[in-house]
């Protein structure tokens, strides 16, 4: 890689800047207690309780109703022949009689009994609850829990009830047994709800809060901090997320850095030539000296068109990893077509293409657009290096199709091979004008290839110099 200088030194710092403004918008607002387990548990546990009890009171109040009539069959059933027997037993007696007669009646009993005129009743029952008393029905008041039975033809009638009324004198001022039940049931369900809520929430509480931990790490510019492992399956994809987000930064930032060094340094070598250039030209009358260094200012020219060139490619590959778009080809057309649009810059060498090895009239799925920049950077990589000759050939091997470009060049040492595939890369032995570059062509073919899932490696060339070779699934 290439040095630093102090303008690489302030973009990054500006990049950096950038990136915590980012992080610190994100920032979860937890700060000062704002947001606390306790307080998160019992807004949590009121709502979630207070919904339970919500629907389970609906509920109840709606089963309630549809048996009521099948509860008041049943009382029916149940009561009518004490009430039947309490009436034979008023028969036997004047009518007179009844009322001291009711109340001896009403001594033997746990509930109370009495005997009101049928007139009263009219605003205490209900329409309906009317018709079945004046057809000698029982008619329930379920206000009151209490039953009404007209006596015969008379106009009196014996009110049972209320039915759940308690003579026990100590208990008069007790809550009713099923009341205290109620709240007896409701309170277990809230304890035990309550805990079983505290140890779901807790580890919830734990994983949020090493989120926030970890978004005010990378907001503050530390880009290699990671969210631990989620300890519950509802924050784990938030934290993965997260972890990915990081990552992607991270990447950004030092593609960043790294373009912003490479390019800084560079820029230099062109610019100086062309400042040395016009200091020359401003001393000289010379015809053929000046046209000279015309034509040397223009080679600077051209080197920094192609440096900004190349360095766009590079950071938008890096940058955007465009979706790929494929489509089919006759490949061996599309092989020879793409070499002979490069043919030109290698001046006098020996370029050959080889598809004999290839099937007849294959057909190959890749992106037409994308695919042109592997394949012209390693051909111009071939140009720089090769002494007399370069060979493109293309096979298949099973589900994958290969090209090779092979020079007669220098070659690249093993331990070299894989390092040359990074940006502003180059080896020591290439940093002369003749050869040129700038390390991104390789670095683009690699990117090239991962959008196509497959791969550029680099090896030695049965010519003796370096093999490259683009390697992908053939159809997608």
């Amino acid at each position: 890689m290439t040095g630093t200088d102090p303008d690489a030194g302030s973009a990054r710092e500006r990049s950096q800047g950038l990136a915590r403004s980012l992080f610190r918008v994100a920032l979860p607002r937890w700060r000062g207690g704002r947001y606390s387990l306790s307080k998160l548990f019992f807004n949590f546990y009121l709502l979630a309780m207070g919904s339970f009890v919500a629907i389970a009171f609906t509920a109840d109040l709606v089963i309630s109703t549809a048996q009521r009539g099948i509860t008041d069959d049943y009382a029916r059933r149940f009561m009518r022949g004490t009430i039947t027997l309490i009436e034979d037993e008023l028969f036997r007696h004047p009518r007179s009689s009844w009322e001291k007669k009711i109340q001896t009646i009403d001594e033997k009993f746990s509930y109370k009994l009495g005997i009101v005129e049928r007139i009263t009743l009219d605003r205490k029952l209900t329409p309906s609850q009317v018709d079945k008393l004046d057809a000698g029905d029982i008619a329930i008041d379920h206000d009151g829990d209490i039953m009404y039975h007209r006596l015969g033809t008379s106009s009196l009638v014996l009110v049972v009830g209320p039915l759940a009324a308690s003579r026990n004198p100590e208990q008069t001022d007790r809550l009713p047994l099923e009341l205290r039940l109620r709240l007896l049931t409701w309170s277990l369900i809230g304890v035990i709800f309550g805990i079983a809520l505290w140890f779901w929430i807790r580890p919830v509480w734990r994983d949020l809060e090493a989120l926030r931990q970890t978004a005010r790490d990378l907001g503050d510019g530390d880009f290699e901090a990671r969210s631990p492992a989620a300890r519950s399956q509802l924050i784990a994809p938030l934290s993965d997320t997260m972890n990915s987000m990081a990552e992607r930064v991270q990447q950004l930032m030092a593609t960043h850095r790294e373009l912003s060094c490479g390019i800084s340094h560079e820029l230099r070598t062109p610019i100086a030539r062309m400042r040395f250039a016009l200091e020359m030209l401003t001393e000289t009358d010379d015809p053929a000296e000046r046209e000279r260094l015309w034509g040397m200012m223009e080679a600077d020219l051209d080197e920094l068109d192609h440096l900004i060139d190349t360095s766009l490619t590079y950071a938008r590959f890096e940058r955007e990893a465009p979706e790929p778009h494929f489509s089919s080809v006759r490949f061996a057309d599309w092989l020879a077509d793409e070499v002979e649009s490069v043919r030109l810059l290698g001046r006098d060498l020996e370029l050959a293409v080889d598809t004999s090895q290839l099937p007849e009239n294959l057909a190959v799925d890749l992106d037409r657009k994308a695919m042109p920049y592997a394949l012209r950077n390693l051909l111009r990589n071939a140009f720089k290096y090769a002494a007399r000759q370069i060979r493109v050939s293309a096979e298949l091997d099973g589900e994958r199709i290969l090209i090779h470009v092979d020079d007669d060049g220098i070659g690249i040492p093993p331990e070299e091979r894989e390092h040359v595939f990074s940006a502003f890369t180059r080896l020591d032995r290439s940093r002369d004008r003749s050869t040129g570059g700038y390390g991104l062509g390789l670095a683009i073919a690699r990117r090239v290839l991962e959008l196509h899932g497959g791969s550029a490696t680099a090896d030695a060339a049965p010519l003796g110099g370096a093999r490259f070779t683009l390697a992908w699934q053939a159809r997608q």
